[in-house]
């Protein structure tokens, strides 16, 4: 409308002032560093890959009726086996269990020593750094990369950059058969991914797997930790002034001076950026808590290095607390460790943690290694034979968690002179019958519950089903109903 000033459209500026939405991102070529950070890291990488590589190889004896793989999520007859430990679907709950006890642990890890499970053994850093490695050992060290991102493509560089890929690749390709593996017998899958004889699913879980890997280890690494993943959002909300965390101590570090000044105001921080070009995630650790620092202490390695080489004292930068660094810069005794560490916050954790844990093994220890379940049939709900007794039909499932063959005696009880009756067999009904049931397995079976009229005093009584392991080893009961026409109870 004429006379109406309108506001000009909002031009979006990002963090490059140039009207972008994002920023954009700045490659980060980590620097090799030696030291017991990386040595320890080192060890889990090595730890955790050799687990999950070659678990689904281990074998585990359970008899000639089970497999022999020691861990095996058998989803085709809904199984998952673990060692001696075998759970069966309707015992999921282990496993819902053993996921909320690795919550609290991780929930547990970073109240005591921050992010130390995203700087040693998640999965994105552990493949992250394999794959680092590669890429040093095929192109060099820091400076050398840089040169190369900016060397013109020539024959040396397409070497090197086809052979990282390639070896890249192959990681991937194995870090997705690995997975397969779990979820059959190892030996046999590869033989037939190998022959092309393998089902559909497996070559398109480690067609996923594969570009999953590459892409996020290889491709986008820190920008997983620092855009994709939630846990550095939440894992604010574990730490407190008490949890041990790489901390750069600038009460001792401050200002900032070369290590030729001779000035005696400066700091111990030589502002030599060690600790900046070992970072996986490009960050400044002198820059106090960041979101994007996944507390891998390569930093502490890089600049004890630095501080060594000069005849400083060490641990510039370092674990603490925010508490003992406090205490530290004035001059105060710290608290001993073990008061920093084991305070309630931790203990509540443990015992949660600890009480879980106990409880499941206690339940594992105890549960019955058979099972019984009776559905009353509708279709007719009785019979009234010829002699007046009352017939009812059950399907009864039979469950034996055992890697064996065993055979159940089944009885009923809650009415008098009731008797069982296996239609298959043809045998005379009777108070008690053996039924065999297989190795591992439910076996179905319809059973005849015979009563006679006079021990019959409603139209819908309580039995129990009790089916008593012919080897004494357990019984499993279960309550039903037994149905009889309104004419026979108004006979009495």
């Amino acid at each position: 409308m004429p006379g109406v000033l309108k506001p000009a459209p909002a031009t979006p500026t990002g963090p490059e002032g140039d009207g972008s939405l994002y920023k954009k991102r700045v490659k980060v070529h980590p620097k090799k560093v030696e030291g017991p950070f990386r040595r320890f890291k080192w060890a889990v990488l090595f730890l955790t890959l050799g687990i999950y590589y070659l678990t689904p190889w281990l074998r585990w004896d359970r008899g000639p009726f089970s497999p022999d793989q020691a861990v095996l999520v058998d989803l085709a007859n809904r199984r998952f086996y673990f060692g001696p430990i075998e759970i069966w679907p309707q015992e999921f709950y282990y496993v819902a269990g053993l996921l909320i006890m690795a919550g609290l642990g991780l929930f547990l890890v970073t109240t005591s020593v921050g992010r130390a499970w995203c700087g040693y053994a998640c999965p994105q850093t552990v493949w992250t750094d394999l794959y680092m490695a590669v890429e040093r050992w095929i192109e060099g060290d820091r400076n050398e990369r840089i040169r190369l991102d900016k060397a013109p493509m020539s024959a040396g560089k397409l070497a090197k950059r086809s052979t990282k890929h390639a070896i890249w690749l192959l990681i991937a390709v194995l870090t997705g058969g690995a997975w397969v593996f779990y979820f059959t017998d190892a030996p046999t899958l590869l033989r037939e991914l190998l022959t092309g004889q393998a089902p559909f699913v497996a070559y398109a879980t480690i067609g996923v797997l594969t570009f999953t890997t590459y892409s996020l280890a290889g491709l986008m690494r820190e920008q997983v930790c620092t855009y994709m993943c939630p846990w550095p959002r939440i894992q604010s909300a574990m730490l407190d002034e008490d949890s041990f965390i790489v901390t750069y101590k600038a009460w001792r570090g401050e200002p900032r001076g070369s290590a030729k000044a001779k000035d005696a105001n400066l700091g111990d921080c030589v502002d030599c950026m060690a600790c900046v070009n070992v970072c996986p995630t490009g960050i400044d650790i002198r820059n106090g808590p960041q979101l994007e620092c996944i507390t891998c202490a390569l930093c502490i390695d890089a600049c004890n290095d630095v501080m060594g080489k000069l005849d400083r004292p060490k641990d510039l930068i370092g674990y603490t607390t925010l508490e003992r660094d406090i205490a530290e810069s004035k001059g105060e005794p710290l608290p001993p460790m073990w008061k920093t560490l084991l305070r309630p916050r931790v203990l509540i954790y443990f015992a949660v943690w600890a009480a879980i844990g106990i409880g499941m093994l206690v339940v594992l220890a105890g549960r019955s290694r058979m099972d019984i379940s009776v559905a009353q049939d509708r279709n007719p709900v009785y019979v009234q034979l010829s002699d007046g007794d009352i017939r009812n039909s059950y399907t009864v499932k039979l469950m034996n968690k055992e890697p064996r063959p065993r055979q159940f005696d089944l009885s009923v009880s809650g009415l008098d002179n009731a008797r069982l009756a296996n239609p298959r067999m043809g045998e005379a009904p009777a108070k008690r019958i053996r039924l065999d049931v297989r190795p591992d397995g439910v076996d179905t079976y319809t059973i005849q519950v015979r009563v006679p009229a006079a021990s019959i005093h409603a139209e819908q009584s309580d039995i129990v089903f009790k089916a008593h392991a012919a080897d004494g080893d357990g019984d499993v009961m279960e309550t039903t109903r037994f149905s009889a026409p309104e004419s026979a109870v108004k006979a009495r």
